[in-house]
C-alpha cells in the first residue's frame, strides 16, 4: 500500500502507458475540513469507480440471494400469508 500527503488541489496520478488505460487515473484533493477529506477523481468513462461499501453490501445481498435455504423461504411465506388473512 503507498501512502502519501497532500494538499488541497494537490493530485496523484495512477496508471501509465504500461497499463491498458487510455488516459491515467487522476486523484484529486478538493477540499480538506477538519477529520473529512473531499476527492475528485477523473478517469475514462470505462472504468468503474465505486465506493467500497457499497461494493461489500452488493456482495453480500448477492451471496444471500444464491443461498437462500427453501425451507426457510417456504416458513416466510407462510408466516406472511397469516398476516394477510
Amino acid at each position: 500500500m503507498l501512502v502519501i500527503k497532500r494538499k488541497t488541489n494537490e493530485s496523484i496520478l495512477i496508471g501509465d502507458n504500461n497499463v491498458l488505460l487510455r488516459e491515467p487515473i487522476e486523484i484529486i484533493i478538493s477540499e480538506i475540513s477538519g477529520d473529512k477529506v473531499k476527492i475528485a477523481i477523473n478517469a475514462p468513462n470505462d472504468v468503474k469507480i465505486i465506493r467500497k461499501e457499497l461494493k461489500e453490501t452488493l456482495e453480500f445481498n448477492q451471496n444471500a440471494v444464491t443461498n437462500i435455504n427453501k425451507d426457510r423461504m417456504n416458513e416466510l411465506k407462510a408466516s406472511l400469508k397469516k398476516i394477510e388473512k
